[in-house]
C-alpha cells in the first residue's frame, strides 16, 4: 500500500497493528533520498476522524514538532509521525542496577519528552498508557507513536496525563526507595494525594529533589525542606496573619473612636505614676 500526499510517497514496509478504529504501519518515503521511515496511523472510523479533526482544530497543542503530516486519503485520515529504533522503557530501564542519579535523569528526560511533544493531551495519554516511551543508551527518552485510537477520549486533559506520568516516575524510582531518596519520598507523598495536575509542577519537584546530597546548596536544602513542610508552614503563616489582622483592626478602631495614638497614650498613662510616686518630676 502506498499513501501519497504533497511530496511524500509512503510505502508500507511493516505492519504494527490492525484494529477496528485504526491501523498502524511503518512506511518508507520513496520520495526521500534516504528512504526515511515514518510511523503512519490510518484512522478509518468516521467518528474518531471527526474527533481528531476537532481536537487539532481546538487545541493549542498541535504537535507541530512531532506530527510530520496529516491528510485525508479517501474516507481515511492519515497521521504521519517520526519513526525511531524501538527500545521500550519498560524493557531497557534497569533501576535495580543503575545509580540513583541516573534513575532520576531518566525521570527528568521522561518529563521533557512529555512536555516537548506538544500533542493534544488525549493523544499523549494514549502514548503514556500504551507503553510508547523508549530509552536511548545515553538515558534520553523519546516517544514511539503506535496507538489504539479506540481508546481515544477527547475529554482527557493535562491533569490526567500528569497523573499517569507521576505514577510512572514513581515506579521508575521504586527500586531506590530503600535509599531514602528525596525524589522518591516527595513523589510518593504527592502522588498519593493526587497533587499533580500540571507537568510544570511535576518537573519542578523532580528537578529539585534529584540534586544529589553532596551538591545541595543552602538554598536548595531550604527549598526541599519547604516542599516537605508546606502544609505546616502555611498553617503557621495563617495564624500569624490572623493575629496581625486582629492587632491592626484594634489599632484602627482605637484611632477611629478614641482619636490619636491611643495605644501609645494608654501605655504612657499606665507608667506615668507608679504607686504614690510620680514619674513626671
Amino acid at each position: 500500500m502506498i499513501y501519497e500526499f504533497d511530496k511524500m510517497r509512503l510505502m508500507t514496509v511493516s505492519t504494527k497493528s490492525i484494529g477496528e478504529v485504526n491501523d498502524c504501519y511503518i512506511c518508507r518515503d520513496l520520495a526521500s533520498s534516504g528512504g526515511i521511515l515514518y510511523t503512519v496511523i490510518v484512522v478509518h472510523d468516521h467518528q474518531v476522524v471527526r474527533q481528531l479533526l476537532e481536537m487539532f482544530k481546538m487545541s493549542d497543542r498541535t504537535g507541530d514538532d512531532v506530527l510530520i503530516s496529516e491528510f485525508a486519503c479517501g474516507e481515511e485520515e492519515i497521521l504521519v509521525f517520526p519513526y525511531h529504533k524501538e527500545r521500550p522503557l519498560s524493557q531497557f530501564y534497569s533501576g535495580e542496577t543503575m545509580p540513583l542519579n541516573e534513575c532520576e535523569e531518566v525521570c527528568i528526560n521522561t518529563l521533557l519528552a512529555c512536555i516537548s511533544c506538544n500533542l493534544p493531551y488525549p493523544i499523549l495519554y494514549l502514548l503514556l498508557t500504551g507503553d510508547q516511551l523508549h530509552l536511548t543508551n545515553d538515558r534520553s527518552v523519546y516517544f514511539g507513536y503506535e496507538m489504539d485510537m479506540s481508546k481515544l477520549d477527547s475529554e482527557i486533559g493535562e491533569s490526567e496525563c500528569t497523573g499517569v506520568c507521576a505514577k510512572l516516575l514513581l515506579k521508575l524510582l521504586e527500586p531506590k526507595s530503600g535509599q531514602k531518596a528525596t525524589s522518591y519520598y516527595l513523589l510518593s507523598k504527592k502522588t498519593a494525594n493526587g497533587s499533580y495536575d500540571r507537568f510544570t509542577d511535576l518537573y519542578r519537584d523532580v528537578t529539585i529533589a534529584a540534586v544529589s546530597t553532596e551538591k545541595l546548596t543552602l538554598l536548595v536544602r531550604f527549598r526541599l525542606w519547604f516542599n516537605r513542610n508546606t502544609d505546616r508552614i502555611l498553617g503557621i503563616l495563617f495564624w500569624i496573619s490572623l493575629i496581625l489582622a486582629v492587632f491592626a483592626l484594634s489599632i484602627f478602631i482605637s484611632r477611629l473612636f478614641l482619636g490619636g495614638n491611643s495605644w501609645f497614650r494608654l501605655m504612657y498613662n499606665t507608667f506615668k505614676q507608679i504607686g504614690t510616686e510620680s514619674l513626671l518630676q
